[in-house]
């Protein structure tokens, strides 16, 4: 899937893929893609890539979070896996530990109210 879909983007390229960590339960893939950008439409090309390649990771029953965190892109892959008594937990913490909700607002959880930013850094 991830190769198909730099061919799609980038007209090709290379992609590569090391085990940095290996624990009891399985490996822990880090990728790289090497491919062209088209100039004005790389954040296009890496949001198609993206996908791809986390769609097949979560369809052979990978998981998206690992200990470098989340972060927005990987968001809506977090929020098929995060199990609700731990988001209840995190909610719980974050309303007594950040009750204006300005850490890392709109990540793992949904924002209350709080200020988000847009990929591109604005508000």
């Amino acid at each position: 899937m991830t190769r198909q879909a730099v061919r799609r983007a980038c007209g090709g390229g290379v992609v590569s893929c090391r085990f940095a960590y290996v624990y009891p339960d399985g490996p822990s893939p880090y990728y790289s893609v090497f491919a062209p950008g088209r100039p004005g439409r790389e954040l296009e090309q890496w949001d198609e890539i993206k996908l791809a390649a986390s769609e097949a990771i979560a369809a052979l029953g990978g998981t998206i979070t690992h200990h470098h965190a989340v972060g927005r892109d990987h968001r809506r892959w977090y929020l098929r896996e995060v199990p609700e008594l731990f988001a209840g937990a995190l909610r719980g913490a974050k309303a007594e530990l950040d009750p204006a909700g300005i850490m890392n607002p709109g990540v793992l959880l949904e924002p209350s109210g709080a200020v988000t930013y847009s990929r591109e850094g604005g508000r």
